[in-house]
């Protein structure tokens, strides 16, 4: 990959900006989109994932963008995405429990927005067709396929074929696709990711014939995620949802080398100590970047490329360089590895469009609860 200029990051006015900071780069944003756009046939086969800004300024940017489908994982995101006025939102997850009587609610409160969800079920399907039915709703319902990933799902086999037939027949939910989500597929090599994808896509595909068998004509597919994006976006027959793409990220610009999106979100932060001759503390804690990884694979400085992490609490990060030149309020701009939680953590981003402030998006969605 070629090197990325070194000053596209520069920001005017750095010194009234506090840190630790979430930035946005407008212009980038914009071209992650036309990116995207360009990597698939048509525009209507992509349903973006919002998990990653959940903000209703980069949903309105993709929605100017000609993108009419989203996907989300929870009842704010879908929230959100209804109050940026998105025509069709599926909610990828099983509402168990008092989410199920939230998504009913939000049904109701934004009847504008197409929304559906999951099941893998039959006791999920059966009671979220008896909430729906009690409120003379019927709810579209994809079934969701395990084809890898292990976490949730059913296997798309007999079993899988069943209850689809089963559920449909109760009143209160249509069962119109399947929903596949193979984010365990992720091997750097383009093609060994791709026969590992269509070996685990392929059953899927069969699960699909055996049902039109069945009379169950114009099912919607709807597969993967950002690894597996370029793979399914060559089948005519599939909905897309890549989410990361936005933003981009330190991780996946290291193991995906073929998608060529911008990185166009960076942490902002300061030097705020010395603690010796070698190391020097940065305000940029668990609090302000996403920390499941090892400590090297948290952030990565684009003006700081020799910084080695050696410790990291709640509010501080510390930074090994031997005979470092760094001074007390040095500004450091940091490439997230996992962009994603690191937005969770910001109950705002600041916008930046020709190296100047120009605005904020809050992060609406990090909150479990917007307004049902």
């Amino acid at each position: 990959m070629e090197k990325e200029p070194e000053s596209w990051y520069s920001l005017k006015g750095i010194d009234t900006i506090d840190s630790p900071s979430l930035v946005v780069y407008l212009d980038r944003v914009k071209e992650n989109i036309s990116i995207l756009k360009g990597m698939i046939d048509d525009p209507k086969r992509l349903r973006p994932h919002v998990k990653t800004h959940k903000s209703i300024g980069a949903t309105q940017i993709m929605l100017e963008a000609g993108i009419e489908k989203f996907k989300c994982a929870t009842i704010a995101e879908a929230e959100m995405l209804a109050q940026a006025g998105a025509e069709d939102v599926l909610l990828a997850y099983q509402p168990i429990g008092p989410k199920a009587f939230r998504f009913i609610s939000l049904i109701k409160k934004y009847p504008a927005t197409r929304f559906s969800c999951l099941i893998d079920n039959i006791h999920a399907a059966e009671a979220i067709a008896a909430i729906a039915s009690e409120s003379m709703l019927t709810v579209p319902v994809f079934l969701d396929l395990n084809v890898g990933m292990n976490r949730t799902g059913i296997s798309p086999g007999n079993d899988a074929l069943e209850l689809f037939v089963k559920s449909n027949e109760l009143s209160g939910i249509k069962l119109i696709g399947l929903h596949v989500y193979d984010g365990h597929i992720r091997n750097t090599d383009l093609q060994e990711r791709t026969r590992e994808c269509d070996k685990a896509f392929a059953p899927v595909l069969e699960l699909k014939k055996k049902l039109e068998e069945k009379g169950f004509k114009n099912l919607l597919i709807i597969a993967g995620g950002t690894p597996t994006f370029p793979i399914h976006a060559k089948r005519e027959e599939v909905e897309c949802s890549p989410g990361t793409f936005i933003y981009w990220d330190k991780g996946y610009q290291t193991i995906l080398p073929e998608q060529k999106f911008l990185i166009a979100a960076l942490v902002v932060t300061r030097v705020i100590s010395l603690p010796d001759a070698t190391k020097v503390c940065l305000d940029l804690g668990h609090k302000s970047i996403a920390s499941e990884n090892d400590l090297n694979h948290r952030v990565f400085f684009i003006n700081a490329p020799d910084l080695k992490m050696v410790g990291q609490s709640e509010e501080h990060l510390i930074a090994a360089a031997a005979g470092h030149h760094y001074k007390i309020g040095d500004v450091l701009y940091g490439i997230p590895y996992h962009i994603c939680p690191t937005c969770a953590l910001y109950e705002r981003g600041l916008v930046a469009e020709g190296g100047e402030i120009v605005g904020e998006w809050k992060t609406v969605a990090r909150d479990r609860k917007i307004e049902v």
